[in-house]
């Protein structure tokens, strides 16, 4: 069964405990991070959602990936609105618009990712099973929707990955997005850690900014296809992808250690490097 937390966005939090060194959780962020879904599967249902409510507009791929520095879905097409339609007009309150716009696209994406079109990125699956066999607890922080996630992760070779992460934090259940850290606090609240015994995993800058704003400075960034040139200051760890053995990651930030993969070993080893035994 889903957790209490995956489906109440006012849960009962829990006390936060002291700052530990011991490596405990793994928190992912979602779009670009466990699979590469901005281009072909944001980016194709929010055009789609355009055209079912009769609009001209069509985001190109490079346009998207302007659009990508605001964060959330309903405020990327407020964005859009605000730079690219500026002369706009429509019959109801522009808010409800907006959502029931983004309500439509949140349809297609669902059917695009049921079709399985958009796998989990290389190493993903991999270093879960990992994670979850030596009884690490997982997590997501991510602005994406509730359903988005479901998804992704029904898509997945492996059956009932959802059940996985005990906590899931998604769409608009904290007041700011990231780069604000809400997410990720909220994720840590409902965890009951401090940041020092977690790693947090990121794509974009807009990411990054968010988990270092809430102490999650054990940070691994794997950049996807929008994300390659972005700043990545403070991440201890950047790399093209987790890696399989056959498809061996590499590094662009910090070391691999001679591994060709991102695993636990390499984890532990860079969590303990980051917050020491004993710090704070």
């Amino acid at each position: 069964m889903y957790s209490a937390t995956f489906y109440c966005f006012e849960p009962q939090l829990r006390e936060v405990l002291p700052p530990m060194s011991e490596l405990e959780a793994l928190i992912f962020d979602v779009d670009g991070t466990l699979a590469d879904t901005e281009r072909d599967g944001h980016r194709v249902a929010f055009n789609a959602a355009f055209a079912d409510a009769g609009l001209d507009w069509h985001w190109s791929v490079p346009l998207y990936g302007q659009l990508l520095s605001v964060t959330g879905g309903k405020e990327r097409i407020a964005e859009y609105l605000r730079v690219h339609q500026p002369d706009f007009r429509c019959t109801e309150p522009l808010d409800e618009f907006i959502k029931g716009l983004h309500r439509r696209k949140t349809e297609h994406f669902v059917r695009i990712m049921g079709a399985g079109d958009i796998p989990l990125r290389s190493g993903v699956l991999r270093l879960l099973c990992e994670a979850r066999d030596a009884g690490l607890r997982l997590a997501i922080a991510t602005t994406t929707t509730l359903e988005n996630v479901e998804a992704l992760l029904s898509a997945a070779p492996q059956p009932g990955l959802m059940d996985w992460f005990e906590v899931i934090a998604a769409g608009d259940v904290v007041p700011n997005k990231k780069p604000a850290p809400d997410i990720y606090e909220l994720v840590l609240r409902q965890l009951g850690l401090s940041p020092s015994a977690c790693i947090a995993f990121e794509d974009s800058d807009n990411g990054v900014r968010s988990a270092l704003a809430a102490g999650l400075n054990a940070l691994v960034v794997t950049v996807s296809s929008y994300t390659t040139a972005q700043d990545f200051s403070g991440a201890a760890l950047v790399v093209d992808q987790l890696g399989e053995p056959d498809q061996p990651a590499k590094a662009m930030v910090g070391k691999l250690a001679g591994r060709g993969c991102v695993d636990l070993d390499l984890l532990r080893a860079l969590h303990q490097s980051v917050f020491p035994s004993g710090s704070k």
